[in-house]
């Protein structure tokens, strides 16, 4: 279905992005991972195989850092059709509740996750230009689009950050902008913004979520994928500034 494209997904050693990265191979793509977990990111390579995949480390919110994986994913695949940014860096802060928010913290978080999307779409955008075409996609959530439902946080240690919300809705907005900003370019901008995904959370929790959901409740992360290769493939030519919900209808 991808037809040999390249891919670069960033945080594509992570739990979503390690899902991206195996159904880019396994849909006839291949990929560049780039990712601060070396072990994963090598483990990955070594699943999928060296001919299909590359690893790069690095702290991809730094755009030197990007033209450098950039640069890598050149040189071993000629071009580079696509990119999708789902890295996720947060502060030792992340998960504070609202009333203990810190600015040092706050400040950490906004920038690496917010403004690293938009300092990675600035270096991406200004490849596919002097390319001649390109794919981003984006990562949101479905906390981008509607506000948390606090009960089913009651008795558990979760929180629902309100900088993610803060986030995840600006890079619903950063999609929208640079769709129009590169009318005219052959480069589309996209974003998916998934429901909850499952990461050993407390099965009261689970419950309470399951019930605004209408079958499965809580995500795996494979259940994103099919999404992802829509949007990358030539199924989705004309999708363009779009945000394309995954959440088993939690948010209806």
């Amino acid at each position: 279905m991808l037809n040999n494209i390249i891919v670069a997904i960033s945080g594509g050693a992570g739990r979503i992005g390690s899902a991206f990265s195996k159904a880019v191979v396994e849909n006839g793509g291949k990929v560049i991972i780039g990712d601060i977990n070396i072990e994963l990111g090598n483990q990955l390579v070594s699943e999928l195989g060296d001919d299909v995949a590359l690893f790069f480390e690095g702290n991809l919110t730094d755009p030197a850092t990007v033209n450098q994986m950039l640069k890598n994913g050149k040189e071993k695949y000629g071009r580079i059709d696509a990119a999708v940014h789902c890295a996720y860096p947060v502060s030792e802060q992340w998960g504070t509740r609202f009333e203990d928010l810190e600015s040092e913290g706050l400040e950490k978080d906004l920038f690496n996750q917010l403004g690293g999307a938009i300092l990675f779409s600035q270096q991406m955008v200004q490849f596919f230009q002097k390319q001649g075409h390109g794919n981003l996609v984006h990562i949101s959530s479905i906390q981008g689009v509607a506000t948390p439902k606090f009960d089913h946080y009651e008795g558990t240690d979760m929180v629902s950050p309100i900088e993610y919300s803060a986030i995840k809705a600006g890079i619903i907005s950063i999609t929208h902008y640079l769709a129009k900003y590169c009318k005219n370019q052959k480069i589309r901008i996209n974003c998916i913004s998934p429901g909850g995904i499952l990461d050993k959370q407390p099965e009261s929790f689970l419950n309470r979520y399951k019930s605004s959901c209408l079958s499965k409740g809580m995500l795996d992360a494979g259940d994103i994928t099919g999404a992802l290769i829509f949007l990358l493939s030539n199924q989705s030519k004309y999708v363009n500034g779009q945000n394309i919900i995954v959440d088993d209808g939690w948010s209806l």
